[in-house]
């Protein structure tokens, strides 16, 4: 009585009823791009990674050399000569000058005081009184691309900060600052609309505490807190 043999098929044979696309046959076999495909291969990848990698760090945030207090950081070197290859690079993109350290200090910050990132969407309180300096401007910015400049007759842009001469103080001389997109009363400054993140820039000029950092007092920065949030 004659019979069949069941032949097995060839390893890898029932994986090859659906070929791969040709991008990933080519990337699973690199040996038939060659010598010459390899090293442009390298070549892209690692410029495409440098350009993204220089991108991310220059973006406007400083990426070393921040003094922390509180919620604030101090960056006392990046108007100096010891500033480091990133600072310059950022300075160089934004058209940004900084502050020398004869000419002043800056501070920022991204978080309240207990640590949470600043909400477009949140009422805040920036209060006390700010390190002993000649004058200081204190502003909010935002990472959403500005707006056209207005056309003639039309409304003045919504305003961007305050000045320590402008900015009203009560009987021992501190201030409470109120950042929200609502209108507050007294010292009222509006919230960046849209959901890009927000920073608060605190600019020292002619201070003291330029040249050291070390003589900052925590106690001595305003204080962030966040009172409302829907």
């Amino acid at each position: 009585m004659p019979t069949e043999t069941l032949v097995p098929p060839p390893p890898g044979r029932a994986a090859s009823r659906r070929p791969l696309p040709r991008l990933l046959r080519r990337l699973a076999r690199p040996r038939r791009l060659g010598t010459v495909g390899l090293v442009l291969y390298a070549l892209g990848l690692g410029a495409v990674l440098g350009l993204a990698s220089a991108n991310w760090a220059t973006r406007g945030r400083y990426p070393f050399g921040g003094v922390a207090l509180n919620a604030w950081t101090a960056w006392p070197k990046i108007g100096s000569r010891d500033a480091d290859p990133y600072v310059r690079a950022i300075h160089a993109r934004t058209g940004e000058i900084p502050l020398a350290l004869g000419e002043g200090l800056l501070l920022t910050a991204i978080t309240d005081d207990a640590g949470r990132r600043l909400d477009p969407s949140c009422r805040y309180r920036i209060a006390g009184a700010t390190p002993p300096a000649r004058a200081w401007t204190l502003t909010v910015e935002s990472s959403r691309r500005p707006k056209p400049a207005p056309r003639a007759g039309a409304a003045p842009p919504p305003r961007t900060g305050f000045t320590s001469t402008e900015v009203l103080r009560d009987r021992d001389g501190r201030f409470a600052v109120a950042l929200s997109p609502t209108v507050q009363p007294g010292n009222w400054l509006p919230m960046p609309a849209g959901e890009g993140s927000v920073r608060l820039v605190l600019r020292l000029y002619d201070t003291p505490v330029a040249a050291s950092t070390g003589v900052l007092e925590r106690e001595g920065v305003p204080s962030i807190t966040r009172e409302d949030c829907p």
